[in-house]
């Protein structure tokens, strides 16, 4: 599928989602507002700055009932969005270089979801223990797509299957957005300043 069909076939989906999240971006709140604009894993650098966000600005006098950090997954991110299975089916690990700190080879669980001791760098910085404390997420529909139509060449599947699949195991908690561009805007515009965070 050459990159503009993928493109085109990408934005097909994108109209069912932007109800639901232009209502979810209200629930940004507070004094302090940041985005983390996560394009890839970047070896869990997302994750590891939106919770630096909140714990200094703990050690400098504000609670996190006063913070939000909004992680945006979207391009080769999108996986840390992913249940475990996805990981196994779609062999994620080695399409996005992640490996696994246990076994050492290319990572077919979540290391960013549940995460197990030596999983990530810092403690408490997975998906789930940020959102106890109160970060929100979202990953690129758009991306979403065009990863299925790939996954579905390489396989021989319907991609629309597989699109299905996917959504269906997108992690507890996190919203599909149109894209991940259309959601750096939304951030911003709910008053949160930008971070790239790789």
């Amino acid at each position: 599928m050459s990159p503009s069909i993928r493109l085109a076939a990408a934005t097909s989906g994108a109209a069912e989602t932007v109800t639901a999240a232009d209502d979810w971006f209200k629930k940004i709140k507070g004094k302090h507002r940041q985005v983390f604009d996560a394009t890839s894993p970047h070896e869990g650098f997302p994750l590891a700055w939106a919770r630096v966000f909140l714990t200094t600005n703990n050690e400098t006098g504000t609670p996190d009932n006063e913070l939000c950090a909004v992680v945006i997954l979207r391009h080769s991110a999108i996986p840390i969005a992913m249940e475990d299975r996805l990981w196994a089916r779609y062999k994620l690990g080695e399409m996005v270089n992640v490996n696994d700190p246990i076994t050492k080879a290319p990572a077919v669980r979540n290391i960013y979801w549940n995460s197990q001791p030596g999983d990530l760098p810092l403690p408490d910085m997975s998906v789930d223990q940020l959102q106890k404390r109160g970060a929100l997420f979202c990953v690129c529909n758009m991306a979403i797509t065009v990863y299925s139509g790939m996954f579905a060449k390489k396989m021989n599947l319907d991609a629309d299957v597989v699109k299905k699949e996917i959504l269906a195991g997108i992690l507890p908690g996190i919203q599909v957005v149109p894209s991940g561009v259309w959601a750096t805007n939304r951030a911003q515009e709910h008053g949160c300043s930008y971070c790239f965070a790789g």
